[in-house]
């Protein structure tokens, strides 16, 4: 297993959100907590620190212990430019990301991937299938993974676990379901 203090904690927070009306996941209230709020309780391990992806005016932002990222290509260039951020900004040696917008994260999550890496980490499945921003990754293996991605002109964070040599954590029947339409805020 490996040691939380060798470990960074990369939120992913970046994107435009355009299916919900651009709003600003990290701020949407869930039961009474920020999304990012929510994030960060699920994450409890003694991390070496926290980074958020965040191309946002970070005013406002709850200040619990985050350091703030902006991606390295101009706009919102989606979230291989996030993960290769996250990466060029990690000071350890393996970097645990997790979309802000994860509506149902396992309490055992942060301490199921760390036990279970592989040579470049953890990648995960649930019963939607493959998950490639949630995951532990070899920050050595992950930057030039994410390089070779957005040189290629169609970044896709598939591609870049596909890139790498990760043990597979499979979550199903589990779904950690995400934000991304008005009708993922206000289920029935």
């Amino acid at each position: 297993m490996i040691d939380a203090g060798l470990v960074t904690l990369g939120i992913l927070a970046g994107g435009q959100a355009l299916r919900i009306g651009g709003r600003d996941k990290a701020r949407l209230v869930r039961e009474g907590r920020t999304q990012l709020e929510r994030v960060l309780a699920a994450f409890h391990l003694p991390f070496r620190e926290r980074l958020l992806s965040y191309n946002r005016d970070p005013a406002g932002l709850p200040a619990i212990g985050l350091r703030v990222v902006s991606d390295l290509t101009a706009g919102f260039a989606g979230p291989v430019a996030a993960l290769q951020a996250l990466a060029a900004e990690c000071h350890s040696p393996w970097l645990l990301t997790v979309p802000v917008d994860c509506t149902s994260i396992p309490p055992t999550l942060g301490i199921d991937l760390l036990a279970a890496a592989g040579a470049d980490g953890t990648g995960i499945d649930d019963a939607d299938g493959p998950q490639p921003l949630v995951g532990l990754w070899r920050v050595a293996a992950l930057r030039p993974a994410c390089e070779h991605a957005l040189a290629s002109g169609h970044p896709r964070a598939r591609d870049v676990r596909a890139a790498l040599q990760v043990r597979i954590l499979d979550l199903s029947p589990l779904r950690l379901g995400n934000l991304n339409t008005p009708e993922d805020l206000d289920p029935p």
